[in-house]
């Protein structure tokens, strides 16, 4: 009945998908590869997750 006051968990995910995307950009700009590359693989993971989530909405 009240669905329309749940938050979208995928809205989320994607704020914080940017977010770290943008952490990683910054952190390669700076020459810092080491954590440009684990905050990328933290974004991905990110990505991985969004995307079954997205995958199981959409078989209901």
């Amino acid at each position: 009945m009240f669905s329309f006051l749940k938050k979208d968990p995928i809205k989320k995910l994607n704020k914080l998908y940017l977010q770290k995307l943008e952490e990683a950009m910054y952190a390669q700009r700076n020459g810092d590869i080491r954590s440009y590359s684990s905050i990328t693989s933290e974004a991905e993971d990110i990505r991985i997750k969004m995307d079954a989530l997205r995958e199981s909405i959409a078989s209901q």
